[in-house]
């Protein structure tokens, strides 16, 4: 096979992987949001402690991370100062733990469906605090594809049959925490150069979350869980349960390093639907008419959005290689000066 074989081959390979990692996310992401509902819903396993079941996850990561880091020398830790830490993780761990603990709250007040529909909201949060901190730049066409995702998302909440204001409120502040926390990412660590894998990351960022997770369980949940002493938890449930949890923190890390941010976001679509579906048919869960509506209204804008996102990496993209090829044609225009002004002196020293 000649070379444009190979690098059909190559190509191939290439959307393979991608593809593959795609699916492990969508799969490991589906599997921890209905472990989670699972654990959580009074009325299945009946366990009803968020931060808790946080707690769990984080330091479970924060163990498997430092052995994989110091123990089994599977990669090396970064070189990161004591105030490159303060100003760089400490932030990012202490959104991520508001996030994951007002998340999973949600699910015990809330229904799967109704919760994926709301994190289609995410977008709209992300640009509006991207233009805050002068990271986005604010453009009306945009702004009103933000409207009209928040619109879909309005209706949706509106035809929801079990509709619950605390649960909202808990949803929506998780989706606001996440999006500041991908946004401070881009300026303190994207912005400093900081090159950090999926196991790094969690080495770094899960023992920073886990310390600011304490807070409120040692004031909210620790004497409740003090007062029901008689539980004793499954290890095999918590145990698998917080393994997923930790696969799906690596599968996220990958996905984004080994593709983009865009293509998370375009597979966090179709793992939404997958979700309502699921929630709708075997959790059975109530999804009207009016819901679909609304969420359909809010996919359509967050379908365009990534379009538009797409579209402009691709013209970025073209100015660079256009950028490119106009210095390769200067220096060869420059160097071919130079031979062509070396050339007369040599003939000039000939005729001399």
């Amino acid at each position: 096979m000649g070379k444009g074989g190979s690098l059909s081959e190559g190509l191939v390979r290439k959307i393979v992987l991608s593809y593959t990692y795609v699916a492990v996310w969508i799969f490991l992401s589906f599997t921890v949001i209905v472990y989670n509902k699972y654990i959580l819903d009074r009325k299945l396993y009946n366990w009803p402690f968020p931060v808790s079941l946080t707690l769990l996850h984080m330091s479970f990561c924060s163990a498997l991370a430092f052995l994989l880091v110091n123990v089994f020398k599977v990669v090396e830790p970064v070189a990161m100062s004591r105030d490159l830490y303060l100003s760089s993780v400490v932030p990012i761990g202490a959104l991520y733990a508001l996030s994951l603990w007002l998340s999973n709250s949600a699910y015990i007040y809330l229904s799967v469906s109704f919760i994926q529909m709301l994190k289609a909201l995410m977008p709209v949060a992300v640009y509006s605090i991207g233009v805050l901190l002068k990271r986005e730049t604010f453009k009306s066409q945009t702004m009103l594809n933000m409207v009209s995702i928040s619109l879909g998302v309005g209706v949706a909440a509106y035809g929801e049959a079990k509709f619950d204001a605390w649960g909202v409120a808990l949803q929506l502040g998780a989706v606001a925490f996440e999006a500041t926390r991908l946004v401070l990412i881009q300026i303190l660590l994207t912005s400093k150069g900081i090159q950090l894998n999926p196991i790094t990351s969690l080495y770094y960022v899960a023992p920073c979350c886990l310390v600011f997770l304490l807070v409120p369980w040692v004031f909210v949940e620790y004497p409740v869980l003090v007062k029901s002493s008689s539980f004793r938890p499954d290890l095999v449930v918590f145990g698998t349960n917080s393994l997923c949890a930790f696969a799906l923190n690596l599968a996220v890390f990958l996905l984004v390093g080994k593709t983009s941010a865009l293509t998370m976001n375009v597979a966090g679509v179709v793992k939404d639907w997958l979700l309502i579906a699921f929630s709708w048919s075997v959790i059975k869960d109530t999804v009207t008419p009016v819901n679909l509506f609304g969420y359909g209204l809010a996919f359509l804008g967050v379908a365009y959005y990534n379009h538009s996102k797409l579209q402009a990496l691709k013209a970025k993209e073209a100015q660079k290689k256009a950028a490119a090829q106009a210095g390769e044609g200067e220096a060869g225009r420059l160097l071919g000066q130079r031979e062509g002004d070396g050339s007369v002196g040599e003939k000039r020293d000939s005729q001399a």
